[in-house]
């Protein structure tokens, strides 16, 4: 329909017309969904995105603790406390919950088993 016509036409005329247009595409829609629904597809609601990291909201380990009770994970940004400490000098091994090793030869390794020859 060209502007004109729609110019010329009444409200309850514009009105019939916006009624009208709505059935027709309820009705193209739920055709839509019954294809789509025989072709082996479901559709729940609208169409989103859904797929999360498997880690997220998950609770991770402490790694670091002070002596007042503060702790850190070691993810995301440094809290206060620990920039503060580490700012007045202190390390951030000083403050780690399970004492890193710094060499691999003081950590105990499995003596491996030897074969006997024949």
């Amino acid at each position: 329909m060209a502007e004109s016509n729609l110019a010329s036409m009444s409200v309850d005329a514009l009105l019939k017309l916006r009624q009208d247009i709505g059935n027709v595409l309820s009705r193209k829609a739920t055709e839509l969904k019954t294809q789509l629904s025989r072709l082996g597809g479901e559709i729940v609601g609208p169409l989103k995105r859904t797929q999360r990291s498997s880690l997220k909201g998950r609770k991770v380990a402490i790694k670091y603790r002070d002596g007042s009770g503060n702790t850190w994970a070691g993810r995301g940004a440094q809290p206060v406390w620990l920039r503060e400490k580490l700012k007045a000098g202190a390390k951030l091994e000083d403050f780690a919950v399970q004492k890193i090793t710094a060499s691999r030869k003081s950590s105990p390794r499995k003596a491996k088993k030897r074969r006997r020859k024949k």
